[in-house]
C-alpha cells in the first residue's frame, strides 16, 4: 500500500478505518464535555458561567493552536503528527487524576486545554488526510463515514459518562464525587497511548498534497490568502459549526422554555444526533454516485433554511421537531466544505487545514449570541440567527467555492 504510485489508485479502506477510529476518539472526548459541565458544577458548587469554562478551556485551544499545529505537521508529516496529538491528549487525560486528588478545578481545566491541543493536531492532520487519501469527488463520502464514527462516539460517551458521573452526584460530597473520574480517565489515557503507538507504526501512506492538488496552468501563489475558495470556506465552516452547536446544545433549554418537562426535553439532543447520523449514512450511499458534494451542500442549506423558518412559525413539538431535523439538514455541510475549501491548495494544504480548524471557534462564539437573543428577545426568535448562517453557506455552495481569485 505504501509503495502504490497514487492515492487515487490504491485501496484506502484500511487507512480510512484507522482515521475512523481517530474520529471516534474526537467524538467521545468532545461530547463528554456536556456531562463534565454538569458534573463539575455539582462537585465544585460552581455558577453556570464557571462550569462553562469546561467548554471554553477545551475549544479555545482550536483557535490558539491551529497554526502551530500546521507548522508541526510540516515537520512531522501526517502520520507522526497524529501520533503526537494522541500523546498530548493522553497527558491531558492523565492530569485528571492529580486534579481529582487535589480537588482542583483549575487543574482539570489545564487537562481539558491539553486534550483540546491534542485534538487540534489530530483534526488539522486527519481532515485533509481523509480528503487527499482518495478521489476528491468522493471526499464528502469518506468524511461522512468519519462523521458517523464521531456521532456514534458522542452518543456512547453520553451513556457511559452520564451513568458514571451524574448518577447520584448530588448525594456525594465534592471530594468524594471527583474520585469517579479517576478510573475512566486512566482507562482513556491507556487507550490514547495504545492508539498513538498503533498510528506511529501503522502502514498509513504519507500522501502528498502537492502532487494531488497542483494544477498545471495555475498562477504561482505565494500566500494561502490568495485562495478565495479557502478563505470563504473558513467562514462557511465557522457558520456551520456554530449552527450545529446551536441545533444540538440549545434544543433542551428551548423545549423547557416552551413548556416541556425534563423527562421529555432531556432526549431532544439525541434526536439531533440521530438526524446527523441518518444524513451521514445517506451521504455515504449517494455521494458521488447520485449527487455531487456541491449539490448536497446546496440541498442541505435550503432544507436548513426551511426548517429554521418552520421552527419559528410553529408551536410545541412541531417546532422542536424542526430544530431536531436540522441535524439531518446540516449533515452534508462539514463533509462537503472541507474538500471544496482545500481544492487545489497544493503546498498550502496544511496551513489551509489549520485555518479551517480555527473556524471551529464558531461553536464557541455563535451560541453565546444565540443565548443573548434567547434571554432578551425570545427562545423561539433566537433561532432566526440561523437564517444568515445558512444563507451564507448556501452562497458558498452556489458561488463561493468556485472563486479561483479575488
Amino acid at each position: 500500500m505504501v509503495s502504490a504510485p497514487s492515492p487515487k489508485t490504491q485501496n484506502y479502506t484500511g487507512p480510512l478505518l484507522i482515521i475512523g477510529a481517530l474520529f471516534f476518539v474526537f467524538g467521545f472526548v468532545t461530547w463528554v464535555n456536556s456531562v463534565l459541565i454538569a458534573f463539575f458544577k455539582q462537585a465544585f458548587s460552581l455558577s453556570t458561567v464557571g462550569s462553562n469554562l469546561v467548554a471554553f478551556a477545551f475549544f479555545i485551544s482550536y483557535t490558539l493552536m491551529a497554526i502551530p499545529s500546521s507548522a508541526l505537521l510540516k515537520r512531522t508529516g501526517f502520520k507522526n503528527g497524529m501520533s503526537m496529538g494522541l500523546l498530548v491528549m493522553a497527558v491531558g487525560t492523565v492530569i485528571f487524576v492529580p486534579a481529582a486528588r487535589a480537588v482542583s478545578y483549575p487543574l482539570f481545566l489545564v487537562g481539558l486545554f491539553l486534550i483540546g491541543i491534542g485534538l487540534t493536531v489530530l483534526q488539522t492532520a486527519s481532515n485533509p488526510y481523509a480528503t487527499i487519501l482518495g478521489p476528491r469527488e468522493s471526499a464528502a463520502q469518506r468524511i461522512s463515514f468519519l462523521g458517523i464514527a464521531n456521532k456514534m462516539a458522542g452518543i456512547i460517551s453520553q451513556i457511559i459518562f452520564g451513568g458514571l458521573l451524574l448518577t447520584g452526584a448530588n448525594a456525594v460530597s465534592g471530594a468524594a464525587s471527583l474520585e469517579k473520574v479517576v478510573t475512566p480517565y486512566l482507562i482513556l489515557t491507556g487507550v490514547l497511548i495504545v492508539l498513538a503507538g498503533l498510528i506511529r507504526f501503522s502502514n498509513l501512506p504519507e500522501v502528498s498534497e502537492e502532487q494531488e492538488d497542483a494544477p498545471a496552468t495555475a498562477t504561482v501563489r505565494t500566500s494561502v490568502w490568495q485562495f478565495p475558495n479557502l478563505v470563504l470556506g473558513v467562514l462557511a465552516l465557522f457558520c456551520y459549526v456554530g449552527a450545529e452547536v446551536i441545533a444540538g446544545d440549545t434544543i433542551i433549554n428551548y423545549g423547557l422554555a416552551i413548556g416541556f418537562g425534563n423527562d421529555e426535553a432531556k432526549h431532544f439532543t439525541t434526536y439531533t444526533l440521530y438526524g446527523l447520523l441518518a444524513g451521514y449514512v445517506l451521504g455515504i450511499l449517494a455521494i458521488p454516485r447520485f449527487i455531487s458534494q456541491q449539490m448536497a451542500l446546496r440541498v442541505g442549506s435550503i432544507l436548513a433554511l426551511i426548517l429554521t423558518v418552520g421552527a419559528i412559525l410553529t408551536e410545541g413539538f412541531p417546532s422542536i421537531l424542526c430544530v431536531a431535523l436540522l441535524g439531518f439538514a446540516i449533515s452534508p455541510m462539514w463533509p462537503a466544505i472541507w474538500p471544496l475549501a482545500l481544492n487545489q491548495l497544493g503546498k498550502f494544504t496544511k496551513i489551509g487545514s489549520a485555518l479551517l480548524i480555527m473556524g471551529i471557534s464558531g461553536g464557541a462564539l455563535l451560541p453565546l449570541l444565540h443565548g443573548y437573543m434567547s434571554d432578551n428577545v425570545s427562545p423561539k426568535l433566537a433561532y432566526a440567527l440561523l437564517l444568515p448562517l445558512f444563507g451564507y453557506i448556501l452562497y458558498y455552495a452556489m458561488l463561493g467555492y468556485k472563486k479561483s481569485d479575488w
